[in-house]
């Protein structure tokens, strides 16, 4: 018995087909069944689908499978629109309706929010919407050379491994892009260094400027050089070159492009950012995350309010409007020189950015920064907890909106301000900043009772 299992765990074609019926989805957008008292993850199946499924992975307790056939189909399963759906990591919720998939992502963040932090929001907020195709303006695309077939693959990787997906279009990146997919194919086949190009990095901003971001592992040659320019013109693109790391970015050609922005029209604000800079992928959904941020806020003239993790000052400016003395902080020298940049270039005054690590804050570090009557706090998928503990009697503020891109790191965050800090979790939503992906984005209100 032990060698038949040690079979099946080397080769799952192996393992017996099974049927199971869908409860819910997980945070990776897959099915979730329970066969026999243990959790099985089916990847492909939907909520309320009757499926048969074949084990991939076997652990004590949950196994991860893939759909084998659908014998009862959900009435919210769609055809996917991308013809490379299934084989293309980048997406894994196209063959689920976009209304479907945002009231699932509002069930997986209440959940987490009571099985993790063990609250519930007084009031969940109604989701927020964007466009659903090509809504993304910034990606990083894996480039693969391969020698049997002398061609070159550009795209993200297959679903569950390393591979590069053989693609020659995304419908989640912005048009402009994604017709890009196949001329670099083309175009990389033809360099000397094809073999030693593993990625792109792209960033679209407004006004259709466009910027490739070439990760070059050999030095270029002329005629490399000459292709790289005849692309650059052809398509109306900026191509930028890496080496090694990040202060390596540079222009290519041409070499005094116009530089990236977006704006924000509700608040009169523009900012410029380099391609390698974060900022958010969806630029409509922004806008539309920054309005609900602020109706949530309130800020007020002569208030005190703190923006923590505060990029490139994406909801700090927006604040400082209101006429609320405003100070950003975020971990990144090179995001904070550039909030400062936009600050003076939409001429918003009270409002002050520093460097600081916060995830490393504590009771005496946070006092130092004095007394504020709000915070907003936007971290990464790390969430933040060390800040949130920090948090006493003496510094504690009214209000917090908290911008999450990870629920988990929220619920757990939420626990300790409302079970320690004496907060109650006022209201709480989704943000569907990634739709067809099972990235969940959302904020949430805490007021001090």
């Amino acid at each position: 018995m032990r060698r038949n299992r040690n079979k099946s765990r080397q080769d799952p074609t192996l393992n017996p087909v099974l049927t199971a019926t869908i409860e819910s989805l997980d945070q990776e957008g897959r099915g979730v069944a329970h066969v026999n008292g243990k959790t099985i993850f089916i990847d492909g199946a939907l909520p309320n689908e009757r499926v048969t499924y074949q084990s991939q992975h076997i652990k004590p307790s949950y196994e991860v499978a893939k759909v084998i056939d659908i014998l009862k189909q959900s009435n919210q399963r769609v055809t996917p629109k991308c013809p490379h759906f299934g084989l293309c990591g980048g997406c894994k919720l196209q063959h689920l309706d976009a209304n479907a998939q945002v009231a699932a992502k509002q069930r997986l963040l209440e959940n987490d929010l009571w099985h993790i932090g063990k609250v519930k929001p007084d009031n969940m907020l109604p989701a927020l919407y964007g466009p659903t195709w090509g809504y993304r303006h910034k990606a990083r695309l894996s480039v693969k050379y391969v020698e049997k077939k002398q061609r070159v693959l550009v795209g993200f990787n297959e679903k569950a491994t390393r591979y590069v997906a053989d693609m020659n279009s995304c419908e989640v990146l912005v048009p402009e892009v994604s017709a890009l997919i196949a001329p670099l194919q083309h175009m990389i086949v033809q360099l000397s260094i094809r073999d030693k190009l593993p990625q792109i990095e792209l960033a679209a901003g407004e006004e259709k400027v466009i910027v490739l971001i070439f990760r070059i592992m050999d030095a270029l040659t002329i005629e490399d050089e000459a292709l790289f320019k005849a692309f650059a013109e052809k398509h109306q693109v900026q191509v930028w070159t890496q080496t090694k790391g990040p202060d390596t970015i540079k222009p290519f050609w041409p070499l005094n492009g116009a530089a990236l922005s977006y704006s924000l029209p509700e608040f009169g604000l523009t900012y410029p950012f380099k391609p390698n800079e974060f900022t958010q992928v969806n630029p409509q959904i922004n806008q539309v995350m920054i309005r609900r941020a602020m109706q949530l806020l309130t800020p007020q003239k002569g208030e005190k309010i703190a923006d923590f993790f505060c990029g490139i000052g994406n909801f700090t400016l927006p604040i400082a409007r209101s006429g609320a003395n405003v100070l950003g902080l975020e971990g990144l020298a090179n995001l904070v020189d550039r909030a400062n940049e936009s600050a003076i270039l939409n001429h918003i005054n009270h409002v002050k950015f520093g460097v600081a690590d916060l995830f490393k804050m504590t009771p005496e570090s946070l006092l130092t920064l004095g007394k504020f009557d709000k915070w907003l706090i936007d971290p990464p998928r790390d969430g933040a907890y060390e800040l949130v503990r920090a948090i006493d009697t003496s510094t504690a503020p009214q209000t917090i909106v908290y911008v999450s891109c990870n629920p988990a790191t929220l619920a757990r965050d939420a626990g300790v301000l409302v079970h320690e800090k004496g907060y109650t979790l006022s209201a709480a939503g989704v943000i569907n900043m990634f739709p067809h992906t099972s990235h969940v984005e959302s904020i949430a209100l805490f007021t001090l009772m």
